[in-house]
């Protein structure tokens, strides 16, 4: 079986390590864990790799976050994936800080990365993995919020928070979309 796994991010120095790059972040870890680097390719950074049986494919879209769909649609018709086997790693803030929330489909909830990859493949049934970042900003404030960085405490915690999320796409991959929102959408 192949998978696609997506972290949602914006490219640049000034993006790095902030609240809406959790995705690249996630996938980052992810790839280290496993000493696999990423590559330059059309439509953003790959790693291939395996767990066990599976074969995976990591994609950092160099789009913009708000033009993920184009590198998505790209990745899943060049690698031949199924639209289930897709899993797109995303920044959440009507989550907490650290939840993660697994979902086999669903809105957009606002996300303007998700909105476009929906659009792009024509079907809102991809998996998803919400990263919480939290939403303690002042009204009319969520672009600085999600653009800025983790407070001291939360990077304390963010490695921690980092491997749940790498945990929870093995089991995606290994045990399917059920046994994972079991697993971590509590956690």
């Amino acid at each position: 079986m192949k998978y696609l796994i997506v972290g949602l991010g914006n490219i640049g120095d000034e993006y790095r390590d902030t609240r809406h790059n959790i995705g690249f972040t996630v996938l980052d870890a992810f790839a280290e864990a496993s000493n696999t680097r990423f590559s330059t390719e059309r439509y953003g950074d790959v790693a291939r790799m395996r767990v066990k049986n599976q074969q995976l494919v990591l994609l950092k879209p160099s789009t913009y976050m708000n033009l993920s769909g184009n590198a998505v649609r790209y990745w899943k018709e060049k690698e031949g994936v199924d639209l289930d086997h897709i899993l797109v790693v995303v920044d959440d803030i009507a989550l907490p800080f650290g939840a993660i929330r697994i979902k086999g489909r669903g809105s957009d909830a606002g996300h303007n990365g998700l909105k476009n990859i929906a659009a792009m493949l024509g079907s809102d049934a991809y998996p998803r993995l919400r990263f919480g970042v939290g939403n303690d900003f002042p009204r009319g404030c969520q672009v600085d919020y999600v653009l800025g960085r983790f407070p001291a405490e939360e990077r304390k915690q963010l490695p921690e928070r980092v491997d749940v999320a790498c945990e929870a796409i093995r089991t995606f991959c290994l045990e399917g979309i059920g046994p994972a929102m079991c697993k971590f959408n509590n956690k």
